[in-house]
């Protein structure tokens, strides 16, 4: 049985969880990350990621929905005081019920699974932690196998990021990568092993509308920081560029709209194939 601690003051321990929400240095030093809200929780459980505690409001008793989590998760508890829980927990009002603190897996391009079907998507620099969980979200609901994080970027285990990804980052890999190089070293590899990936970047001034750019075998797509877009090196290493048309006043779409728009043709050009 999994053994229980009780946090009623703002000791070493909750210090600790707390700079899981603001200190992105002591999540990656730690190798872990705190998960708020029901859909999150419930994916990081299902999905079979290492819950290293689990931490239960102070006061009445557990939902159906969390006593089955916390018998499933089986992981060291902590019932934490409720004022301590609406801190951790970003609520103004109601403290919540279940937080978790879950392990990060590691970053390795292995777990992206590769095949003819092959669509993964490259954000590359991306600055703002909800743009990346709502990429996510859209990779996931859009079929993809994989979202990769490429630069000097947000962090994907930011809580806003994981919130953003209504629980889309427990469902497929996010692996973070330093650069450009790591990713074009790995498309080698792939290609050596018979799989003819393409590699898709997104451009206003791209020349050839997305729907026009044939989606249908292995792809990666690659999608460009919110204020500058793709970088030279990745212009450069893609083997086409392909822009959205758009009208209005708008200038330009969002980065991690960009990216859902070229997720969804990708879609449908394969459910029509």
């Amino acid at each position: 049985m999994a053994r229980t601690l009780r946090i009623s003051t703002r000791n070493a321990t909750f210090q600790q969880w707390q700079a899981l929400l603001t200190n992105r240095t002591k999540r990656q030093r730690a190798g872990e990350f705190l998960v708020q809200g029901v859909r999150p929780i419930s994916l990081a459980v299902e999905r079979g990621w290492e819950i290293r505690a689990m931490l239960v409001t102070d006061g009445p008793g557990l939902s159906r929905w969390g006593r089955d989590i916390v018998d499933t998760a089986d992981a060291p508890r902590a019932v934490v005081a409720a004022e301590l829980m609406r801190e951790l927990g970003g609520k103004d009002e109601d403290a919540p019920e279940l937080l978790a603190v879950v392990a990060m897996p590691g970053d390795d391009l292995a777990r992206v699974a590769t095949g003819p079907s092959l669509l993964a998507v490259v954000f590359d620099r991306p600055t703002t932690p909800g743009n990346v969980g709502t990429l996510i979200r859209s990779a996931d609901a859009f079929g993809a196998a994989a979202v990769i994080v490429t630069g000097h970027a947000a962090d994907p285990y930011d809580p806003k990021a994981v919130r953003a990804s209504t629980g889309s980052l427990f469902a497929l890999p996010v692996i973070r990568v330093p650069s450009h190089a790591e990713v074009l070293d790995w498309v080698a590899e792939v290609r050596d092993d018979g799989v003819a990936v393409q590699v898709v970047g997104t451009d206003e001034r791209g020349p050839v509308e997305i729907a026009e750019q044939d989606l249908t075998g292995p792809t990666l797509l690659v999608i460009g920081n919110e204020t500058h877009g793709l970088s030279n090196a990745w212009r450069d290493s893609c083997d086409q560029t392909v822009r959205i048309p758009i009208t209005g006043a708008a200038s330009s779409l969002n980065a991690a709209a960009a990216g859902s728009v070229a997720l969804y043709e990708a879609a449908r050009q394969r459910r029509l194939a």
